[in-house]
């Protein structure tokens, strides 16, 4: 059985990145079980889907590293009035992206519309699974990003956000993460149970 475990690697990376970047009695946690638990499910579509673990290890990382960094910057309060605003925006945004993929996995959406209604009246609603649509999400999400750290992280850093959201955001890995009878399937459950915590907490 194959060891992966993204808290272990979130924590030597925040440590690693603290010790340079503030102050190590400040060494604490940014990534939380339940994103953690995300995080691993994750790696194993990324490692499903293109067959290169190290590629998948590789995109977690880098995705791990962004977040501790992003946290430490504000933990710091290194961002000016405006680019909290566009944090705000950012943070509006995950939060939509969230809910979508929610919403596309609640739906028999590659079997034919659900029904709803209220008391005994039901109707169809033509509700679904867009790729272009988490796709587009995830892409604004990473210009937002790039826009905010622009001038806070290195160019190494900005090609970070740039693997994790491109490799994310790549239409075919969607449409198979989300094919009803595909491999993928059960990572994608774990993923949208995760979702729904961060959103019921508020943390999305």
């Amino acid at each position: 059985m194959e060891t992966f475990n993204s808290k272990e690697m979130a924590l030597k990376a925040q440590k690693k990145i603290l010790s340079q970047m503030a102050n190590r009695s400040m060494v604490q946690m940014f990534i939380d079980d339940n994103s953690s638990e995300i995080l691993d499910e994750l790696y194993h579509v990324s490692k499903e889907y293109s067959g290169n673990r190290s590629e998948a290890q590789k995109v977690v990382k880098d995705l791990i590293k962004v977040v501790v960094k992003i946290a430490v910057l504000f933990r710091h309060n290194r961002f000016s009035d405006e680019e909290l605003k566009l944090a705000q925006t950012f943070k509006k945004k995950l939060h939509q992206g969230a809910m979508t993929a929610i919403s596309f996995h609640e739906l028999p959406t590659m079997s034919g519309p659900p029904l709803v209604g209220a008391g005994s009246t039901k109707e169809l609603v033509d509700f679904t699974f867009d790729k272009a649509v988490m796709s587009e999400i995830l892409k604004e999400c990473r210009d937002m990003l790039l826009k905010l750290v622009n001038i806070h992280l290195t160019p190494k850093s900005h090609g970070r956000i740039n693997h994790v959201f491109n490799h994310y955001s790549d239409p075919e890995l969607l449409t198979q993460l989300y094919n009803p009878s595909g491999p993928l399937k059960h990572h994608l459950t774990k993923i949208c149970n995760g979702l729904n915590k961060l959103l019921e907490d508020g943390t999305l």
